[in-house]
């Protein structure tokens, strides 16, 4: 007998209905009562289909009033959960490994476009919100592998397609560690952790809300529904299971292995990339896109305890193993930007990498700002090109160095420092990202030495 040759297509997406509309209501939450919506074999090949990760909330239109007044508590629209088996029917255990073999993915068919955004300060901004607390946006077309953007002009790369969430669904047990850790922190953070000085980081964790929770095919407003609401864990950090990693490594051909903590594993994924930098800096950073992956999985009974070693004080506190694929773009001249641990005020911190590599992208933006680009627009460049960010050192007391390496052909002009000034095509400054005006109150960062 022919065998069938394609994937099946397990979860299929209609990018007319909201995500709650949808064949298998999607879900923004991580719990292990949200039922599965589909069931696979080992070794089949199989394709899911996703919409970005705000359900649709975020539109192509150039306007920004979509970022601006956007609901922080609806992020990450998963499709899922999906059971998985092996060949004689018997689901994934806990404490096995699910191994996903990511085989291709990809923007949906007739839906090839994505963002990129900053969130007001208010409203959760990102990495560098102190110095940018504006809401801003960019809209990118697709050319088959490439992308470009009229909001950002004179830049065209090819992306490297990539899932931000992929994970499984967490233990009961688990769940309830999340909950404390991250509520503890929420508590007592801003008293304990200085970074939180540095890096203007709010909120310090996103608790369970029930508001815009969305549980797949538990009825919104049941009783069973406003339990499960006031535990599930919100999506925005990774965690033990995977979850939002935004590994953009994560690309066609690599494959994942993901801790199992309930029966059939329960796989879930969403906010498909286009393309992303290391770190997603700007938060809504990556192009964010609707998209399908065709994966294949394997279950490795008792993995978990035989490849993932603990380092909590639970056999639960472990962390996904990960292959990188065979494609990827290909650069050969870089230009590299350091930055260390000390911060815009000039205070030392201890091999702290997080200022480092903040220093590091802010002399990139600012570098960048040099040839005609607007301090914003590079903003949401170095989030979403193929740029690659490294711990360079983290043992030479008291300085961290982290780097930023940005490929310079992804550039119609010649960005590297010279004997004059530049030359070549410059960027007009016009037409910038779709920028609102800052009406908050909270702290903001002037860098009095630079053109900040």
């Amino acid at each position: 007998m022919a065998k069938d040759l394609g994937p099946r297509l397990v979860i299929p997406i209609d990018l007319r209905k909201k995500p709650w509309e949808q064949t298998f209501p999607l879900h923004n939450r991580w719990h292990p009562e949200i039922p599965p919506v589909a069931r696979v074999t080992t070794g089949e090949l199989f394709r899911m289909e996703m919409v970005d990760f705000s359900g649709g909330r975020i539109t192509r239109e150039f306007t920004i009033d979509d970022i601006t007044h956007s609901e922080p508590s609806i992020v990450h629209y998963l499709s899922g959960p999906i059971s998985v088996v092996d060949s004689d029917g018997v689901p994934a255990k806990p404490g096995d490994l699910l191994s996903v073999e990511i085989c291709n993915l990809g923007p949906l068919p007739g839906d090839e476009w994505g963002f990129t955004a900053t969130f007001d300060r208010e409203n959760g901004g990102g990495f560098l919100t102190d110095h940018f607390p504006s809401a801003t946006k960019a809209i990118w077309y697709f050319e088959g592998i490439y992308a470009y953007s009229p909001h950002i002009p004179g830049v065209r790369f090819p992306g490297l397609t990539h899932p931000g969430v992929i994970g499984t669904a967490p233990s009961k047990e688990l769940l309830d560690i999340w909950n404390k850790r991250e509520r503890e922190l929420v508590e007592n953070g801003l008293e304990t952790l200085k970074l939180c000085e540095v890096l203007h980081s709010r909120p310090l964790a996103n608790l369970p809300l029930t508001k815009g929770c969305a549980l797949g095919k538990i009825k919104e407003g049941s009783p069973e529904w406003e339990r499960i609401a006031n535990e599930a864990a919100r999506t925005i950090p990774g965690r033990e299971n995977g979850g939002n990693c935004d590994i953009k490594n994560l690309s066609r051909g690599s494959k994942v292995y993901l801790p199992v903590f309930v029966e059939g594993a329960n796989l879930s994924a969403g906010d498909m990339h286009f393309s992303q930098g290391d770190g997603e800096i700007a938060f809504c950073g990556a192009i964010e896109m609707s998209g399908f992956l065709e994966l294949k999985c394997e279950i490795i009974r008792g993995g978990m305890k035989e490849y993932l070693s603990p380092m909590g004080p639970t056999p639960l506190h472990v962390n996904p193993i990960f292959e990188i694929g065979p494609v990827e773009p290909r650069f050969s001249e870089w230009l590299v930007f350091e930055g260390i641990s000390v911060d815009e005020s000039g205070r030392q911190h201890f091999l702290d990498a997080s200022v480092a590599y903040k220093r590091a992208v802010l002399n990139a933006i600012d570098y960048l700002s040099k040839f005609g680009y607007s301090k914003e627009q590079a903003y949401i460049l170095l989030s979403c090109c193929p740029c690659e960010g490294r711990i360079s050192g983290i043992v030479d007391s008291p300085n961290a160095c982290a780097t930023l390496a940005i490929p310079t052909a992804i550039f119609d002009q010649d960005i590297r420092p010279k004997n004059k000034i530049p030359v070549g095509p410059r960027v007009v400054r016009t037409p910038d990202v779709l920028k609102c005006p800052y009406e908050g109150n909270l702290p903001i960062t002037k860098n009095l030495s630079s053109t900040m």
